[in-house]
């Protein structure tokens, strides 16, 4: 597995080796001890999973601490821009946004620390999106930003205005206002 910086500490892509033939493919999604060689020590207690149509955007979200999640995040069927903005106020990339396309045709991941708000807008009918988690959904602790905040500069392949999302998120603050992570 291939292990690459972002350029944001702590947030790493993981893009594994895969071994295809006539019969299909093969790969490891996940494996603990080679992560563990590389210095990354996670306890993942919880796999999710999400099925959404073409252009349903989910985010932005974190949990604050005690309850804040790393999250380990892939795409099984279709294809995502996922995008994390770094919410540590010690980071020195605080409010920095990072962008990728994750797919099931690259099979890469995004290992995304605690202190990243995460959000991700399908970009197929069907996108199955995975993840695990090292802590558990406190919904005393969830927090998130508006994903129609301009100030983040976010590149988006569509309008905001023609996202499909959740009544919830329609009514996030922006970055600014945002309760601090602490």
């Amino acid at each position: 597995m291939n292990i690459i910086e972002t350029g944001i500490e702590g947030l790493l892509i993981l893009e594994p080796k895969v071994f295809g033939d006539q019969r299909g493919y093969f790969f490891e999604s996940y494996n603990s001890r080679l992560l563990s060689e590389h210095g990354i020590d996670i306890h993942f207690i919880q796999d999710n999973e999400a099925c959404s149509a073409k252009h349903i955007f989910r985010g932005f979200h974190y949990q604050l601490p005690p309850f804040a999640q790393t999250k380990l995040v892939r795409v099984i069927r279709g294809c995502v821009l996922d995008i994390v903005i770094d919410i540590r106020p010690e980071s020195k990339t605080y409010g920095k946004v990072y962008s990728i396309e994750l797919s099931a045709e690259n099979k890469r991941q995004l290992l995304v620390p605690q202190g990243f708000a995460h959000g991700y807008l399908s970009l197929e009918d069907d996108t199955i999106f995975s993840y695990k988690v090292d802590q558990f959904y406190s919904r005393e602790h969830e927090n998130g930003i508006s994903y129609l905040d301009t100030s983040l500069g976010i590149e988006w392949p569509i309008p905001p205005a023609a996202f499909k999302t959740s009544d919830k998120d329609k009514v996030l603050p922006p970055f600014g206002s945002h309760v601090t992570y602490e």
